[in-house]
């Protein structure tokens, strides 16, 4: 098993970071720290304590992830921050869901104590995880935690399309799309140096629309007919201007009005078709849940 710590100006917490994931029983061999360009010393923290340290290809959390995956060769990776916030702790119970085909991926779900998440990053990340399961079918609590385990193998095979803080979501999308998404509560600290948190609330709108981008890979039918649902808003606008003119000014307009009513009846008939889609998702994720626990299930029996 690898911990993986992608970081970029973390000197005043990779160090204790570091300690922590030696003190429950990680080799030093195994914690690989993905550095993104730190000018503050964090590299050569890092490398005092004896792990492996490398240099992130390109820019951004999504690039730190994909880099350092090419430098793993256990089965199992766990990626954590390197600002203190996940206590190492929890790294075994995380890696002890894998490897029984119960679960693809195990998410921390972080219990937010006092001072370690404001309430605008709290509700932003609620709303978000919301949008995450409607679009794709999922029941996850904590969809942005930072703090997770996967066999490296599938880790490899997300595509990384999704640059910056978008990365975890895109994670979550692939393995609710395609295996199974576990959780588990971990506790979540506050940083040790305010001053160094880099994610802003402008993110939080960025992640929110990469998540609808990333329907066009995993759900592509809801994506093309969310877009024709589009079609609803000049088509009621201009059915509201025809209506305004023939009940007010007694002008009639046949073609504008026969042009609202095509606008809206096909924006109708996507918007249907969307949340068709949308049912459909889930009933494929619930089948599929269904034959990797018979699978399972008879596996067990025969062993």
């Amino acid at each position: 098993m690898t911990v993986l710590i992608p970081t970029l100006n973390e000197a005043a917490a990779i160090g204790r970071v570091i300690d922590e994931v030696l003190e429950v029983g990680v080799p030093a061999g195994n914690i690989l720290v993905v550095d993104g360009g730190s000018n503050d010393g964090t590299v050569n923290i890092a490398r005092s304590r004896g792990v492996r340290v490398v240099l992130q290809e390109g820019r951004g959390k999504a690039m730190a992830v994909k880099t350092g995956l090419k430098h793993v060769e256990t089965r199992f990776v766990v990626v954590m921050d390197g600002d203190y916030t996940y206590p190492a702790k929890y790294i075994p119970v995380l890696v002890s869901r894998l490897g029984g085909g119960e679960c693809d991926l195990v998410i921390g779900v972080r219990l937010l104590g006092k001072g370690s998440q404001k309430p605008l990053f709290r509700l932003g990340n609620r709303a978000i995880t919301f949008v995450f399961n409607t679009l794709f079918g999922a029941g996850l609590r904590d969809v942005l935690s930072g703090m997770y385990a996967a066999e490296s193998g599938k880790l490899r095979q997300v595509g990384y399309e999704m640059h910056g803080f978008s990365v975890e979501s895109e994670i979550a999308a692939h393995f609710a799309s395609t295996g199974t998404v576990c959780e588990e509560l971990i506790e979540y600290r506050p940083r040790l140096d305010p001053r160094s948190k880099k994610l802003r609330v402008p993110h939080g709108f960025k992640i929110a629309w990469d998540i609808v981008r990333l329907t066009w890979r995993y759900n592509p039918a809801f994506f093309i007919f969310g877009l024709g649902a589009l079609l609803l808003i000049p088509g009621l606008a201009l059915g509201a201007y025809v209506a305004y003119h023939y009940f007010y000014t007694g002008i009639n307009y046949y073609v504008k009005g026969l042009v609202a009513i095509m606008l809206t009846l096909a924006g109708f008939q996507s918007l249907i078709a969307a949340i068709l889609a949308l049912y459909l998702k889930r009933a494929e994720k619930r089948y599929r849940d269904y034959v990797n626990e018979l699978i399972r299930q008879i596996t067990k029996q025969r062993t």
